[in-house]
């Protein structure tokens, strides 16, 4: 007989099933990028891949509670780096839910027009989520879709200084006590002798030279996403 593992609640709109994470589904029904759903009695939960978003990857690689890497239902957060929208999807599961009853603000930045078309598509059927067209690294064109401060930011850019825009982008936005996650790509970042344990070192000193930010943790998500780290910060 197949043992099928207990779901372990990581919050309001998340879950854990063994190796696996699920998100209830705002829009019951629609699969974003073609995930698996399932019913559980009234409530539908989509699968949450963490080979295709850093932050459920960051979920399963934490050695810290993965509950203190999510936002609180009901909260303002703001993602730099939205792409498309897939993580952004599960994000808003659990901040907003369906018909945005938790009334959570979910602002989602991305410089690509490309990209944007998709983003607003979903905010069409997605109540609390704000797509905005603009340049994640600057604070005076993201500022008038913020309604307060975010309690959780997450970037994923791929630029260079990466680390440098995260100091400054959380100095701005984020509450005191917000959660910060920097999703790093190295091969982003400059050359420098030393390779890609280098290019994170370099980044995590600028973190921890910051005023602003406790780095809690430095997850190695490399099984799931070659080349990255996450950096896990709380706002002092």
């Amino acid at each position: 007989m197949i043992s099928l593992a207990k779901p372990v609640q990581l919050g309001w709109g998340v879950r854990r099933e063994g190796r696996s994470l699920w998100t209830r589904n705002a829009v019951k029904g629609v699969s974003v990028r073609g995930e698996r759903r399932k019913r559980d009695g009234r409530n539908e939960w989509r699968r949450w891949d963490p080979s295709r978003s850093k932050v459920a990857a960051s979920l399963l690689k934490t050695k810290n509670k993965p509950s203190d890497l999510l936002p609180e239902s009901g909260s303002s957060c703001l993602y730099l780096g939205a792409s498309t929208g897939g993580t952004v999807s599960h994000i808003h599961d659990h901040v907003c839910g369906s018909g945005n009853h938790h009334e959570g603000h979910v602002v989602a930045v991305d410089i690509s027009p490309r990209m944007m078309r998709d983003l607003v598509k979903l905010s069409e059927k997605r109540s609390g989520l704000i797509p905005v067209l603009a340049d994640a690294r600057k604070p005076m064109e993201i500022s008038p879709y913020m309604r307060e401060k975010a309690t959780w930011l997450h970037q994923d850019l791929s630029i260079g200084d990466q680390a440098e825009t995260f100091v400054k982008m959380t100095g701005a936005f984020l509450a005191q006590g917000g959660v910060a996650l920097l999703s790093l790509k190295a091969a982003s970042e400059r050359w420098m002798e030393g390779g890609d344990l280098a290019r994170f070192e370099h980044s995590k000193r600028i973190i921890e030279a910051c005023e602003h930010l406790d780095l809690i943790e430095t997850i190695d998500i490399s099984v799931f996403e070659e080349q990255h780290v996450v950096f896990f910060c709380i706002k002092k």
